[in-house]
């Protein structure tokens, strides 16, 4: 009898919270509190019965006892998906606030991210010098100074054949090979900063001090800068007020302003990109457009909006496009990306709902793809199943930053 009765306890705790009996509930859970999570038919928790038949209550208890909010059933439902599908929306706005347990979905804080391409800083950019002309023009004509050529956005280079590869060097120019250039009117002039150098025995890049100013660099800006290519931009790639947005197009500060010192400044477009980790820590979810390449998934990604911090433009662009409702969010890292000026903040968020409804007018198609699933496209290359991202991308990275979680990546 005592046996069989142990067996009857988890069905009947199922039943009490299926029917909203908060008093059993209690009772059965103070007496053995190891049937908090336990499962019946096709994987449903006690939560997800209560929240089934709308019973605040009961899934509010269950909550403060510690009850997995983010466990799913056979059918991929957490209890938020139940919950918000049978419309008990009071309930869907209790499961879906964060909380201590989302952490446990996230790798740890202190796992370093992988380096991302384009954010590497090899100069110094003496941000405190663009204004001084005294000591600009002393530079300007400076023997040591550097000068990179562009002409439409495209940097003059030297290439090399070494073994059937190609090896693409910028050119690098001093003052009397440029001089007659500078004085063209058409010539926008740049200062980019002072090279970095290594000290002797030392692996990291140090800063310049005045006086003893590393090679200066100006001109046009190097592939993996900004600022030309904004000033050849429309005006939509500056802020300001439209007085000075319309302004005549005068370097200042030089070549970060324009209009003058009042003028409008160079800001990079704010795009959060993340990686929703599903609630069971083992799936992605991953989002392909229609010019992507064929079987190609990537992160989703979206601007930043006025007034949004980067975690509710997290959240909200990840719902609207997939429907998928995500809570806690992790920042990793983040990636200047000059097509056009945008500056990638990458996250992972932890997902409280599963269930994917696409938004066609964002993206053609998003899933959830399983760790392994992901972990044999990284190792084996692409294959017509999954193609993810090239490695130069911050949406390789964060995917790779994801699955380094818990394999030897």
């Amino acid at each position: 009898v005592w046996t069989s009765g142990l067996r009857l306890e988890p069905q009947k705790f199922l039943d009490a919270a299926a029917r909203g009996d908060l008093s059993q509930v209690s009772a059965l859970l103070s007496h053995t509190p190891s049937l908090i999570n336990q499962t019946g038919y096709s994987g449903w928790t006690a939560l997800m019965l209560a929240a089934r038949n709308g019973h605040h209550q009961v899934v509010e208890r269950l909550l403060s006892l510690g009850c997995d909010k983010f466990s799913a059933n056979s059918s991929s439902q957490t209890a938020y998906d139940v919950a918000k599908f049978w419309g008990h929306r009071h309930i869907a706005d209790l499961l879906s606030r964060s909380d201590d347990q989302c952490q446990r979905v996230l790798p740890a804080a202190d796992l370093v991210p992988q380096e991302n391409y384009f954010s590497r800083e090899t100069l110094d950019r003496l941000s405190a010098k663009r204004t001084d002309e005294v000591w600009l023009e002393a530079k300007r004509s400076d023997p040591d100074s550097v000068y990179l050529l562009f002409s439409n956005l495209s940097p003059m280079i030297t290439v090399s054949f070494c073994a059937c590869q190609m090896d693409a060097k910028l050119c690098r120019f001093r003052y009397e090979a440029v001089k007659d250039l500078l004085q063209k009117p058409s010539t926008v002039l740049i200062f980019l900063g002072a090279e970095r150098k290594k000290t002797p025995g030392s692996s990291s890049s140090s800063g310049t001090e005045e006086g003893e100013e590393d090679v200066m660099v100006s001109g046009c800006v190097s592939v993996l800068d900004f600022p030309k290519a904004w000033w050849l931009r429309p005006d939509r790639c500056w802020r300001g007020t439209a007085a000075t947005v319309s302004a005549p197009r005068v370097a200042a500060a030089p070549g970060w302003r324009r209009g003058g010192t009042r003028g409008a400044a160079l800001t990079p477009n704010p795009v959060v990109i993340m990686l929703a980790v599903h609630p069971d820590g083992n799936q992605c979810l991953l989002g392909r457009k229609k010019v992507f390449p064929a079987g190609m998934f990537s992160c989703l990604a979206g601007f930043v909006e006025p007034g949004e911090t980067v975690e509710e433009a997290v959240r909200r662009e990840v719902e609207e496009e997939s429907g998928v409702k995500v809570g806690p969010v992790q920042y990793v890292s983040c990636q200047p990306w000059p097509m056009p000026s945008n500056l990638m903040i990458g996250c992972l968020a932890v997902a409280i709902s599963t269930h994917i409804k696409v938004d066609e007018n964002e993206i053609e198609e998003a899933r959830w793809f399983p760790r392994q699933q992901v972990i044999e496209s990284l190792l084996r290359g692409a294959s017509q199943a999954l193609v993810l991202p090239p490695r130069q991308t911050i949406a390789h990275q964060l995917i790779r930053h994801w699955i380094s979680v818990n394999s030897n990546l």
